[in-house]
Order: structure tokens, then C-alpha cells, then sequence
């Protein structure tokens, strides 16, 4: 919803205005349709890398944090919002807790992910699942587009 473009790169910045976070990569912008919920209209996609020292609790609470500030509105499940940014994977951490599944249980299964985080790191791997590369062809019936023409800049 909004400036979609502008909302990204507004998250991406907003993740690094604090120390304890270090950007690696960032992947091109995908644009691809929603998944579930409600009808509405297609989604930007990016997949961001980074180094931490954080703890995953207090990483996730950054993340929240940024969300709050693009004034996400978690009204429906999987409907419409401004922004949503996930925790994908925390190095080769696997676990459950009450806030925070690691590595996220549905990234496996979506191109909105896997595509924009091979393009980033080819020789990544989802724990639990494999690599990344190789998960793409169980999603290859997803439509997903890049978008260069939305390009994002990297953070400082």
C-alpha cells in the first residue's frame, strides 16, 4: 500500500539506523502476486542480508520496530499493509519459539523468497530444507517478475 518503493527503501535504511546490524547484500526488487488472504494488489519483494550480533528476539524486535514506523496494520491475516518484513533465517538456528519461528515455516515454499535470496547468495541454505537454489524448483510455478526498474540502494 502507498509509495511501495519508497516504503522499502524507508525499511532497509531504518533497519541500519542502529548499531548491531551490518548489511551484506540486497537483492533486486521482485514483484509478485499475493499469497492467500484477502484480494488485493501485487506485492515488492526483497531479500536483505546481514551480520549481527543481536539476539534473534532482540533482532525480531528491530524489525517490529520498523514495521511500527511504516505504520503496519496487522488487521487480516495476509491482507493488505504497508510493510512486512520477516526474519527468513538466523544462520543454521532451528526452533520454535512463542514469537519467532526459526527459519521462517513457509519460506520453503515461496518464490517470493527463495528467488530474491539465490539471486543474492546461490549457495545459500535454508536450514532444515536445503539450498535455496534447490528449492526454487518447487516453486516454479509461482509468478514472480523482477523489477529493475525499482531498484533499491544498499544501506550505508
Amino acid at each position: 500500500m502507498g509509495d511501495r518503493r519508497a516504503i522499502l527503501q524507508g525499511a532497509v535504511d531504518a533497519l541500519f539506523d542502529a548499531p548491531g546490524l551490518e548489511p551484506v547484500a540486497l537483492s533486486p526488487v521482485y514483484e509478485t502476486a499475493p499469497v492467500g488472504g484477502p484480494e488485493q494488489g501485487p506485492f515488492l519483494n526483497v531479500v536483505l542480508l546481514a551480520d549481527t550480533e543481536l539476539p534473534p528476539i532482540e533482532l525480531l524486535e528491530r524489525v517490529q520496530s520498523v514495521e511500527e514506523a511504516f505504520e503496519r496494520v496487522r488487521e487480516a491475516r495476509w491482507g493488505p499493509r504497508t510493510l512486512d518484513v520477516d526474519i527468513v533465517a538466523y544462520g543454521s538456528r532451528r526452533g520454535g519459539d512463542p514469537d519467532l519461528t526459526l527459519p521462517h515455516p513457509r519460506a520453503h515454499e515461496r518464490a517470493f523468497v527463495l528467488r530474491p535470496w539465490a539471486d543474492t547468495d546461490p549457495d545459500a541454505v535454508l536450514p532444515g530444507h536445503g539450498a535455496v537454489a534447490d528449492l526454487l524448483a518447487g516453486v516454479a510455478g509461482q509468478e514472480i517478475r523482477r523489477r529493475d526498474d525499482l531498484a533499491l540502494q544498499p544501506p550505508l
